[in-house]
């Protein structure tokens, strides 16, 4: 009688057709499963987009970018309360519980918020960023991954420990200009005590960036509000449009995702884009102003 099985050789040739299927099936399975985090992270920023306009029909402007004082003097003092944008709109986000547990007499660093600028929401979280919810944003690193000291910080060394901050994923747009604590006002949607209405963008709002991505790769942004005792704070919750998405070396204020070639926006309309990484660098500071007056051209 012969003995039913397999030989050696044709086991090998099962486990390398095996192999060779997995190759193929895998890549396919990772691009499926990026294209479902990039449909969310989309979602997101739509999310926002609606709050944010929302906002503005209730009360015939944007929110600022961050609060403070007065925007005329930079004084540590003066430049409190520090409640950014995103903060702003929690309410229009389902997010009212958490909005009414602030003081906003209080600076939003206060120790009596540390318990609640810590928390994470989801809202502001693209599912591709992997890593901590929260952090301590005592540092971040240049665009070589080497820890640096935030020249934009008023305190050196802080005053007291640094609060852990919840992590966001989407920041303001400032603009094309760097951003600075000195610069009252920048040419893109939010600025310190801006109140952009929707009639000054005159560049067109399907024409004009609103809100981006940006990585946790070299520090943590936060939706809560500017801490001027942290490296570079007002880039924690704003951006800058001075280099395209996701550069090499990338710096902290830029925009960039863990998204391959790009990185998602919305638009004032609330439309959202994946602008690329190669887009023109002329399109993309045109992009980022609200009035440039300059000429869109499509790539």
């Amino acid at each position: 009688m012969k003995k039913s099985g397999i030989t050696l050789v044709e086991l090998l040739v099962v486990i390398a057709i095996m192999a060779v299927l997995m190759g193929l099936l895998l890549p396919a399975v990772q691009m499926a499963r990026e294209a479902a985090r990039r449909t969310q992270c989309q979602n997101n920023l739509r999310q926002m987009g609606l709050a944010l306009l929302n906002y503005e029909s209730a009360r015939q402007h944007f929110p600022a970018g961050w609060v403070v004082r007065r925007s005329d003097v930079l004084d540590p003092d003066r430049e409190q309360p520090g409640y950014a944008w995103s903060h702003t709109i929690l309410p229009n986000l389902e997010l009212a519980t958490q909005f009414d547990q602030f003081d906003r007499n209080l600076p939003v660093n206060h120790v009596v918020h540390h318990p609640l600028i810590k928390n994470f929401h989801s809202v502001f979280a693209c599912p591709s960023d992997v890593g901590p919810n929260s952090a301590i944003p005592a540092d971040i690193l240049d665009g070589h991954g080497i820890s640096k000291r935030g020249s934009e910080s008023l305190h050196d060394p802080p005053p007291a420990p640094l609060p852990e901050i919840g992590k966001s994923n989407y920041l303001g747009v400032f603009g094309t200009i760097e951003i600075r604590p000195a610069v009252i006002e920048s040419d893109g949607m939010f600025f310190r005590n801006s109140r952009v209405r929707i009639a000054q963008v005159t560049d067109g709002t399907s024409n004009t960036l609103f809100v981006g991505e940006r990585t946790s790769d070299l520090g943590i942004s936060t939706w809560s509000g500017v801490m001027l005792e942290v490296p570079e704070p007002i880039a924690r919750i704003l951006g800058t449009c001075d280099h395209p998405p996701s550069p090499t070396p990338h710096h902290f204020e830029d925009f960039g995702s863990r998204h391959p070639g790009g990185a998602n926006f919305l638009m004032v309309d609330g439309a959202t884009r994946f602008i690329s990484s190669e887009i023109g660098p002329e399109t993309y500071l045109a992009l980022a102003t609200r009035s440039g007056k300059e000429v869109v051209k499509e790539e």
